[in-house]
């Protein structure tokens, strides 16, 4: 795995200013860990595009250089204007080779469902991502999956039945979902009883602002 780079300088701006710097092409960021203090910080916009085109969200380590120090990093939260969906701030983390880190990766599916290939069945996607827990040096890009195993309607695969490569432990509940194959729609309308009354549905909304747009108000 090639190993990704991103130039970083500290950063002195704070509130109003970080626009002003979001104009000039940077972008302001924070990095911050276990061992040091949250560390203020800017990167350059298109180099950062780069790192998070090849980052696979916070799945790969990236080599963070500043002011002459390196620092090895994950990517833990990127914050967008919610309507452009331009890059506001970044949020790195400093990790230890010798400290274990847990990290959310893709889960990838290979092969093909029998039971789906025969017309039996279709096949319906449960979780896109777990999460996993290892040392740095085990980190991997993705889980992958094989879905030779669905041989029949109601065949699933569950987190339990991932296989883990070695030094990594999947840490997400076993019980959830990753594939399963149902009946085609027309049967299951078929089968499926009414429901009595229609259950009521709580949405739960939440929003965060970038850090330095708090500090403005």
């Amino acid at each position: 795995m090639a190993e990704l780079v991103l130039n970083a300088k500290p950063r002195n701006v704070i509130g109003k200013a970080v626009k002003a710097l979001r104009r000039q092409g940077w972008i302001p960021a924070v990095l911050y860990g276990r061992h040091i203090s949250p560390l203020p910080i800017q990167v350059e916009g298109r180099e950062l595009q780069r790192v998070l085109s090849q980052a696979r969200g916070g799945a790969r380590l990236i080599t963070l250089q500043v002011d002459g120090e390196t620092h090895l990093a994950l990517i833990r939260e990127v914050q967008r204007e919610p309507i452009r969906r331009e890059i506001l701030h970044v949020d790195f983390q400093a990790i230890e080779m010798t400290e274990k880190i847990r990290v959310e990766v893709p889960v990838i599916f290979t092969g093909a469902s029998p039971a789906v290939e025969r017309g039996e069945g279709v096949l319906v996607h449960g979780l896109t991502h777990v999460e996993i827990e290892c040392l740095p040096k085990d980190l991997v890009e993705a889980i992958t999956v094989d879905l030779s195993a669905l041989d029949r309607v109601d065949a699933a695969i569950y987190v339990r039945d991932l296989q883990a490569p070695p030094g990594v432990t999947i840490v997400s509940d076993p019980d959830e979902l990753i594939a399963l194959v149902t009946a085609p729609a027309a049967e299951a309308l078929e089968e499926a009883p009414l429901p009595a009354e229609a259950p009521e549905v709580e949405v739960i909304g939440r929003g965060k602002k970038v850090e330095e747009e708090e500090e403005e108000e």
